[in-house]
C-alpha cells in the first residue's frame, strides 16, 4: 500500500524552540512582562494555515491584514468583507503563485494593493540592527506587523524560501517568535533573531535578489483612491525595464536642451502596451442592504478622488504634460495606447450602459455605470484587428438623484503621477545641471499637498 502523504515535521532544536515547549513558555512569559508580545495578540487571533504548500506569501499577508483590520473592499462569501489567499492576485495569477510560489517584491506589491501601508528592505540594503530595531518596534504595539522573508535551510529545516510573520521578541535571549504559516508542517517556534537575519541574507534563485523583510501597517487613510497598479501584466516586465533602465540612458545624451525635451522623450518612447500598467480605478460599491445607491462610504471616497485630481491637475508637471501631448500630434503611434485610455475604455462603458438600458427595457432617466471596462484587441485569421469591448454594468441610481459627478483621471493625470513616481535617480544622467534642477523641483513630492503626497508613493513599486 503506498504511503499517505507526510504527516508534520520534527521541529530541529536547536536552534528552534517550540512556542508549546515548557522552554518556549517561559520565553513567552517573559517577553510579555517585559511588553514586547503586544504584536502577538492581533495576530494570533487571525493566525491561519496556508491552504497551498505554495500559499505562505499569501497566507502571511492576509493573516496581517486581518490582523490590521483592513478592509479588503469587496466581499469574500455571503455578506462577509475578509481577506483570504483567494482574493491576494492583482499582483501574480495564482495559478502562478501555487505552482512556483512568490517573490519578495510580488508580495510587497500585493500589500500595496490590498491598501496597506508598505515598507521593503532587501537584507543586502539594511543591516541586522535596523532589523532589530524594526522587530522590537512592532512587538511594543499591535498596530505594525513584520513578515520576514527567509530560507529554511539556516533553521536546518527542510524546504527553501519561506515567508511568516513575526509575532513577538525576547530581548533578553534576542530571539524571534516565527509564527509559521505552514502550520501542517512546524508549530510556532522561536528563532535566534541573528541566525533569521542570516536566513533573511540569502538570494531567491527565481529572481536573483536578496530575501529580507517587510513592515506591513494600516495607512490612515483610503488607500490607492485614483490610480492602481496592474503588477500581473506583462507590461509589468517591459515598463519597470523601460522606466528603470532605458529612460536614464535616454536622458544621458548630450541634446538634452530644457525640460520639456525631457518629457516628451519619456512619453513617446512608451512601451505600446504601457497603458495596461497603470489603470484608473473608478468603483461604486452598492449599500450593504442590497439598495441600489451609492453607500456614504463610497460617497466619501468620490470626494477625496476628485480632490485627488483636482490637486494633480494643478501642478506644473501636469500643466506641461497636457501641453506636450496635445502639441505632439505627429507620435499618435506611440501613444495609441494612451489615447486609447480616454478613448476606447470611455466608449465601451457607454456602449455597455447604453446596451444594459436597452436589454433591460429601462427608461433614459435610469443611471447605469459600468465598471471594470475592457478593452481588448483580437485578430481574426485574415490577420485584421478587431477591436472588443466589454464592460460589468451595475445600476447605480436614477439621474440627477446621485449628488456625486464620476471621476474619471484621464491619460494627463496618470502619466504625470507616473513621472511624479519615479524614482529619483532617473534623472541623475542628466549632464546639463540647470536643466537636471528644473526637472528635479518639477517631480518633487516636497511641495505637494498632504493628500497627493500620500497617493504618489504607492507607485514607487520600481526598486
Amino acid at each position: 500500500m503506498a504511503t499517505a502523504g507526510l504527516y508534520r515535521r520534527f521541529l530541529p532544536s536547536p536552534p528552534a524552540i517550540d512556542l508549546a515547549s515548557s522552554e518556549g513558555k517561559k520565553l513567552f512569559t517573559e517577553a510579555i512582562h517585559n511588553g514586547t508580545m503586544e504584536i502577538f495578540f492581533k495576530l494570533i487571533s487571525y493566525f491561519q494555515t496556508q491552504s497551498e504548500p505554495a500559499y505562505c506569501g499569501l497566507a502571511s499577508l492576509s493573516m496581517v491584514l486581518n490582523a490590521l483590520a483592513i478592509d479588503p473592499g469587496r466581499k469574500w462569501k455571503g455578506p462577509w468583507r475578509w481577506f483570504d489567499e483567494s482574493m491576494l492576485d492583482c499582483c501574480e495569477p495564482l495559478e502562478k503563485v501555487k505552482d512556483k510560489g512568490i517573490s519578495f517584491g510580488k508580495v510587497v506589491c500585493l500589500a500595496q494593493c490590498a491598501g496597506a501601508n508598505v515598507e521593503a528592505f532587501r537584507a543586502n540594503q539594511s543591516t541586522i540592527d535596523e532589523f532589530r530595531r524594526y522587530v522590537v518596534s512592532c512587538s511594543t504595539s499591535d498596530d505594525c506587523h513584520v513578515i520576514s522573508s527567509y530560507h529554511r535551510g539556516a533553521f536546518n529545516q527542510t524546504g527553501t524560501g519561506h515567508f511568516s510573520p513575526i509575532g513577538g521578541y525576547h530581548a533578553g535571549k534576542d530571539m524571534a517568535l516565527i509564527l509559521d504559516v505552514a502550520r501542517f508542517k512546524y508549530p510556532p517556534h522561536w528563532v535566534p533573531l541573528t541566525l533569521l537575519w542570516k536566513a533573511m541574507s540569502t538570494v531567491d534563485e527565481a529572481t536573483g535578489l536578496h530575501r529580507g523583510f517587510m513592515l506591513v501597517s494600516r495607512r490612515q487613510t483610503a488607500p490607492l483612491l485614483v490610480y492602481s497598479l496592474s503588477c500581473k501584466h506583462e507590461s509589468w516586465i517591459r515598463t519597470a525595464k523601460y522606466l528603470v533602465d532605458e529612460v536614464p540612458m535616454l536622458l544621458s545624451s548630450n541634446n538634452v536642451k530644457d525640460v520639456k525635451y525631457i518629457i516628451s522623450t519619456v512619453l513617446t518612447a512608451l512601451p505600446p502596451d504601457f497603458a495596461e500598467f497603470i489603470k484608473w480605478v473608478a468603483e461604486f460599491r452598492r449599500q450593504e442592504d442590497g439598495s441600489q445607491g451609492v453607500s456614504q462610504e463610497e460617497k466619501v471616497r468620490l470626494s477625496i478622488k476628485d480632490e485627488v485630481l483636482k490637486q494633480i491637475q494643478e501642478t506644473d508637471l501636469y500643466k506641461l504634460v497636457t501641453d506636450i501631448l496635445s502639441s505632439e500630434k505627429n507620435v499618435c503611434q506611440n501613444k495609441m495606447t494612451i489615447d486609447n485610455q480616454d478613448g476606447l475604455p470611455n466608449i465601451a462603458a457607454s456602449d455597455c450602459c447604453q446596451g444594459a438600458v436597452f436589454l433591460a427595457g429601462k427608461s433614459g432617466s435610469d443611471r447605469v455605470c459600468s465598471r471594470e471596462t475592457g478593452v481588448r484587441c483580437h485578430r481574426s485569421n485574415s490577420d485584421k484587428p478587431v477591436w472588443i469591448a466589454s464592460g460589468n454594468v451595475i445600476n447605480c441610481c436614477s439621474a440627477g438623484s446621485c449628488g456625486y459627478s464620476a471621476v474619471h483621471p484621464t491619460s494627463d493625470d496618470v502619466l504625470t503621477a507616473l513621472l511624479l513616481a519615479l524614482p529619483p535617480q532617473t534623472w541623475t544622467g542628466l549632464k546639463d545641471n540647470d536643466v537636471f534642477q528644473e526637472i528635479t523641483s518639477l517631480v518633487s513630492l516636497e511641495g505637494l499637498p498632504p493628500l497627493l503626497k500620500e497617493e504618489v508613493p504607492l507607485l514607487h513599486l520600481f526598486s
